[in-house]
């Protein structure tokens, strides 16, 4: 029976931390590196039974790999703050405890709630995340705002899904756009980007019409115009901001696709 640390990291996440500590009773453990938390997170999952460990903030990858990094068992759960298993997911893991691991890492679909309702549709869904992985062979990379999971080993699929609740508003959903584009910005940058007018003028129209007409936004209701209209503007304030920085250090910055 292979062991289970489950890690979730977190910065003032008192509204989410005890739902997502709550769906993983099929771990033997529960980390939570908190990220020097204004609010009761700390203290809420202490009361919960997990192990808190404070360590200043260092971008997603770097506070992933330091949760499993500090892990009593290899085999990592990593959920984050706004997440948690739903039932058949955690049977699924009950069940994979008792058998001999086929696979380096496993994934579940991740269904998202948004403005007080499931979607479906979008390009968000079935969403699949690789969270179930032995440390030995997999961690966490990515510099700024697109961390994932690389597993050296086959990847197999179980049973349930991560529910993810995310933006309850329009206004938390603009604040969260501008926090991650920052990030988005300072990549391009890192790499040495250089994305033309042409691109940056006509991609945010193309990102609308992907998520509310080709991959059937539009059956999601209001909720799947907002997703639209949300996913275009974070690629116009991307590129905003990208060139807002570009020209700054240098004039010319501003190339051909």
């Amino acid at each position: 029976m292979p062991p289970i640390s489950a890690t979730i990291i977190t910065h003032n996440e008192a509204a989410n931390i005890a739902r997502a500590i709550g769906s993983l009773a099929c771990a033997d453990e529960i980390i939570v590196v908190d990220a020097e938390s204004a609010d009761t997170t700390q203290e809420i999952a202490v009361g919960l039974g997990a192990r808190v460990l404070v360590h200043a903030w260092e971008g997603f990858t770097a506070q992933k790999n330091f949760a499993a990094l500090h892990a009593r068992y290899d085999w990592i759960l990593s959920l984050d703050a706004d997440e948690e298993l739903d039932a058949q997911a955690q049977a699924a893991v009950g069940k994979w405890k008792i058998a001999q691991p086929a696979a380096a890492g496993y994934r579940f679909s991740r269904r998202a709630r948004y403005l007080g309702r499931w979607i479906r549709h979008s390009g968000w869904y079935p969403d699949l995340k690789t969270r179930l992985y032995d440390r030995r062979r997999g961690s966490w990379r990515g510099d700024f705002v697109h961390e994932s999971l690389k597993v050296d080993g086959n990847v197999e699929t179980l049973p349930g899904e991560i529910l993810h609740y995310t933006c309850n508003s329009l206004v938390e959903h603009r604040q969260r756009i501008e926090f991650y584009t920052d990030l988005a910005a300072d990549e391009l940058l890192a790499q040495g980007a250089r994305p033309g007018w042409v691109r940056r003028a006509f991609s945010p129209y193309w990102t609308f019409i992907q998520s509310y007409l080709l991959r059937l936004g539009f059956l999601d209701g209001r909720q799947g115009f907002w997703i639209a209209w949300m996913a275009a503007r974070y690629v116009a304030r991307k590129y905003e901001k990208w060139s807002r920085q570009a020209g700054a250090r240098n004039p010319d910055a501003d190339g051909k696709i």
